[in-house]
């Protein structure tokens, strides 16, 4: 047993299966270099047999990321694990995800297989997964609502049959700490092979303990690798936190006695990303990555601080990545300056005319906002960051009037699929105005789901706003993100974005697991 914990991000993958919380090829791209300045472990990019899409995304992310170890996640079955495999040759260092379920009630009313073929199902599937490459992590689905004995036996076979690392999901966040911590050692001591494969905990959020039940796997059932995602971000209620099991490892190393290879300067900046990138806001009182998190409104509260840190923060909000450092750049910011701080925020372009585009729209803000902070710059460059074929409506031009005592108008110009389209409207306000106008010539029929503004930087009336919006139509949930300084121009573009993503042909497979 090692005194290292590995940290396995899946962000891309579980968390992805948020809805609406889909990302671009590029945008996954983007999320996993900043994973690997993290220095995570294991980056589990994607399902790659689920789609095109993601095998695309799988390849790509193995093609660029050399530090972390790449990881695809697969079926038991021979097509998903040589279609992962496909994908992962490029990785310098690679891994196959493969899992079955094997609860009863999975069993039996979804595989619709007896116990005695889920076992074979798993023993073969780990065995050809094993001679495509070297490193095999097996999953049994809802392990926790498992029969210990039966789970034993499979764990046994796909220890033998070469697992690298066995992981223990509690796929329906059913578990509590001390149970589940006693269920993860349980199995070890019964399992004859066990020390031949490090084990792993995957704990889900829903009664709020995915966490907890994380640590707990590992203090009580001597786990060495953690499942989870940046900003605990998955279906249902989520996923264990990265950022939260981290600090409270490196915190109380006193209790754990572990090491990790995070740099925990990269959380924040991680943080920022994915929730920028998803549209899904991060509360303010988060632990680590809220906006509150080492914010102290009670006076004896400040009054502690100012005299010395430790009385009430457990934590260097330095340590995270919170900084209170503003970009020195502005309206008078020459092109190379821009350049060297994407390059610092983890922001590549693909050629010296994107980042030309990106300097024009820098400075088109910089016009009308007297101070650019690093989240503006997030913001503009994930605004623009859709392909052509991704960006089937956009925002040309818009003007709103909205007096006391009369009624909010909007006029509005958009381009939908090369064409220029004009419409205007009145609304209950101007926000409303402006998605009515779209909506009279899309005629998308798309039911909202959520709208929600953000302020991308605090302290100022100037920051920019930050709008997600939400729709669903015909079964299909997706997210638009639109930033400006103006909210009503900021909705709209959301809504625009938005309208794209449903109107994108690209088929997206949601995995198991």
């Amino acid at each position: 047993m090692t005194d290292k914990l590995i940290i396995f991000d899946t962000t891309l993958r579980d968390g992805e299966q948020s809805p609406g919380a889909s990302m671009t090829r590029d945008e996954k791209l983007r999320i996993a270099r900043q994973l690997e300045r993290l220095r995570v472990d294991v980056i589990e990019a994607g399902f790659a047999a689920s789609s095109n899409g993601d095998f695309e995304c799988v390849r790509s992310i193995a093609s660029h990321v050399k530090e972390s170890v790449v990881c695809s996640l697969a079926r038991a079955n021979d097509r998903d694990i040589a279609r992962a495999a496909e994908a992962l040759k490029p990785a310098a260092r690679a891994r196959i995800h493969t899992f079955i379920a094997t609860s009863p009630l999975h069993m039996e009313k979804k595989l619709r297989m007896t116990p005695d073929q889920v076992l074979e199902q798993a023993r073969l599937s780990v065995r050809f997964a094993r001679n495509l490459c070297a490193d095999v992590e097996f999953s049994p689905e809802d392990g926790y609502r498992s029969d210990p004995e039966f789970l034993c036996r499979v764990l046994e076979t796909v220890i033998a049959e070469g697992a690298t690392t066995v992981n223990i999901p509690d796929t329906v966040g059913y578990a509590i700490p001390e149970l589940y911590g006693q269920f993860l050692r349980h199995l070890r001591e019964r399992v004859p092979n066990s020390d031949k494969a490090v084990w792993s905990v995957h704990c889900h959020n829903d009664l709020g303990m995915a966490v907890a039940n994380s640590l707990a796997g590992v203090k009580l059932g001597g786990a060495r690798q953690v499942e989870c995602t940046i900003n605990g971000l998955g279906e249902r209620a989520g996923n264990c936190s990265l950022e939260e099991v981290v600090m409270a490892v490196r915190t109380r190393r006193d209790y754990f006695g572990l090491e990790l290879g995070i740099d925990t300067t990269q959380i924040v900046p991680a943080s920022r990303m994915v929730s920028q990138t998803t549209g899904f806001v991060v509360q303010p009182n988060k632990a680590v990555v809220g906006a509150n998190a080492f914010a102290h409104a009670s006076g004896i509260h400040q009054d502690g601080v100012l005299k010395a840190r430790d009385t009430y923060e457990i934590m260097r909000a330095e340590d995270v990545g919170w900084s209170a450092n503003k970009i020195v750049l502005g309206k008078l910011s020459g092109r190379n300056a821009f350049k060297q701080r994407l390059q610092e925020l983890g922001i590549e372009m693909e050629s010296e005319a994107d980042i030309n585009a990106a300097f024009a729209r820098f400075k088109d803000l910089a016009d009308r906002k007297s101070e650019i902070f690093d989240e503006d710059i997030l913001a503009l460059v994930g605004d623009e960051s859709a392909t052509p074929d991704e960006e089937h409506y956009r925002l040309l031009a818009l003007s709103q009037r909205s007096e006391t005592g009369a009624r909010p108008f909007a006029k509005i110009a958009f381009a939908m699929g090369g064409q220029e389209f004009h419409a205007e409207a009145h609304g209950n306000g101007p926000v409303d105005a402006s998605l009515k106008a779209i909506e009279s010539q899309v005629k998308s029929g798309a039911e909202l789901q959520l709208y929600s503004v953000n302020a991308i930087t605090s302290g100022s009336t100037e920051s920019q706003g930050e709008v997600t919006v939400r729709l669903q139509l015909g079964g299909r949930v997706v997210n638009g993100v639109g930033a400006d300084p103006d909210i009503v121009v900021a909705s709209a573009k959301a809504y625009l974005s938005a309208l794209s993503k449903l109107h994108s042909k690209v088929d997206r497979v949601a995995a198991q697991g």
